[in-house]
């Protein structure tokens, strides 16, 4: 038998299903194709670094190839619905029997898949999918009723009683397949594609992934409960732009994680058991995916939030994404998406619940912003997270957790390292007014030409606070 093995979100050969059980089963040979799809990246608002992130692994993910004799082909397709086709042709061309991917969970990316599947189904060619962006089956945690989990701290009990250590899948064995002469070249561009971030500050590839894997859990797993919050520290895993587009699978991160914890899921390492919990969040996230489907489509986990009179002012939205709000902390975390395609997760819910609670503007158009800005964007943790910040989503807390930046800024960033480096012309000021320059060297401040606070943060608290008790 030979077998096609599509490539979608899982850009690696270690612990990926569908290539290790297409290897197994076909013997007469594997084609690999990866299909670029700029219908469905503008669809979802894909970030240029994040498409020529991808490029690049597909690089390495070709070489990787290579060396077990499975060729990469390329297709470009011009609309998502022309993939099944597509598809098709490659598997005519090549006399495939069977189709391979992995699932995926999000709504549009799972209608394309079940198209894909029924169209294969007519012209009598067999396809087999394979769960693969949760560490357990989407369907594996549920409450008794069969239903889904709707508060975290439920969900991660439940997650744990069912948990099992987990079989992690070798990639294919380098031995002597027959020759199929057929490969592409991978773009290293695209038209309207063009990010301005060094691309160097993300090596790509799963050889890459491995490695940061490997470095974290070697010198930062044991103290990352205490020292994860601090933006000026490099205490983060940073992995999470490998797994947004499966350069590493979830499933390693955590046995990794949990080898290194001697095998303890809920005691033993409490900066193991913290990074842990946070692959569970991701879990999470995409479970609600699949029980709120409505979030894919734009709208509220609590639909009661959709009633809330949102602001809507060009003007405070521009300052908020060029980092020109006045509120240092703020500012210099907006600087650093935009010069590197990334930002540090504390400060993610410090500029998320600034926009929605303080300038109450709409939390989507920050989760555009995000999705169209970062090298790590995954529609369900960006999703969650936003909506988390905005108490329009999971949060178990009520609507007036609300974060002061400026006293976020001085708990996680005291000296201002953080903030002098994005922000250079607060350089001058001193560990206490670089949190509040207009506040507190208002002189100095006007001198740097730094922005005044676009809004009173009192104020605002207390108007969003008061939007959210009429909404209750």
């Amino acid at each position: 038998m030979r077998g096609i093995i599509w490539f979608k979100k899982d850009l690696r050969t270690h612990d990926n299903p569908a290539l290790f059980y297409a290897d197994q089963q076909c013997s007469d040979g594997v084609i690999a194709v990866y299909i670029i799809d700029p219908f469905m990246w503008k669809k979802n608002n894909v970030a240029a670094i994040q498409i020529e992130f991808i490029l690049r692994g597909l690089e390495a993910l070709k070489k990787d190839l290579a060396k077990i004799q499975i060729p990469l082909v390329i297709i470009h397709a011009k609309n998502t619905a022309d993939i099944p086709q597509a598809l098709y042709i490659l598997a005519t061309q090549v006399k495939a029997d069977k189709l391979f991917f992995n699932q995926e969970l999000e709504i549009n990316e799972a209608h394309r898949d079940t198209v894909v599947n029924q169209f294969f189904a007519k012209q009598n060619i067999s396809t087999e999918t394979f769960h693969d962006q949760l560490i357990l089956p989407y369907n594996a945690v549920q409450t008794k009723a069969g239903m889904y989990f709707k508060v975290f701290s439920a969900f991660k009990r439940e997650w744990l009683k069912v948990f099992n250590p987990i079989q992690l899948l070798p990639p294919p064995r380098a031995y002597a397949r027959p020759n199929i002469i057929l490969s592409s070249d991978i773009p290293k561009t695209l038209p309207n594609i063009d990010s301005k971030i060094n691309p160097q500050l993300w090596p790509a590839g799963e050889k890459i992934a491995h490695k940061r894997l490997h470095q974290f859990i070697e010198e930062d797993l044991f103290s990352y409960d205490k020292l994860r919050d601090f933006p000026t520290l490099t205490a983060t895993s940073q992995l999470s732009p490998y797994l947004a587009v499966g350069m590493i699978s979830a499933r390693t991160c955590f046995n990794v994680a949990l080898e290194a914890n001697a095998f303890e899921l809920d005691t033993g390492n409490k900066g193991a058991l913290t990074w842990m919990t946070e692959l569970i969040w991701r879990e999470f996230y995409r479970s609600i995916l699949i029980a709120v489907p409505r979030i894919c489509m734009d709208k509220a986990y609590k639909l009661a939030t959709e009633k809330l009179p949102w602001r809507y002012d060009k003007h405070l939205l521009q300052k908020w994404q060029q980092g020109n709000t006045g509120f240092p902390i703020i500012d210099a975390a907006m600087r650093q998406l935009n010069t590197t395609g990334w930002m540090h997760n504390r400060l993610r819910m410090i500029v998320a619940m600034f926009l929605s609670k303080n300038l109450f503007l709409d939390w989507r158009l920050g989760e555009t912003y995000f999705a169209t800005h970062l090298i790590d964007y995954d529609f369900a943790s960006n999703n969650g997270g936003w909506q988390w910040s905005a108490s329009t989503g999971t949060d178990a807390v009520p609507y007036f957790r609300i974060f002061n930046p400026t006293t976020q800024s001085e708990r996680f960033d005291p000296e201002g390292q953080f903030i002098r480096q994005y922000c250079p012309e607060l350089t001058g000021f001193d560990r206490h007014s670089i949190h509040a320059p207009h506040q507190r060297l208002p002189l100095l401040a006007a001198q740097a030409n730094y922005p005044k606070p676009i809004i009173d943060y009192v104020k605002s608290r207390q108007q969003a606070l008061a939007a959210f008790k009429k909404l209750s």
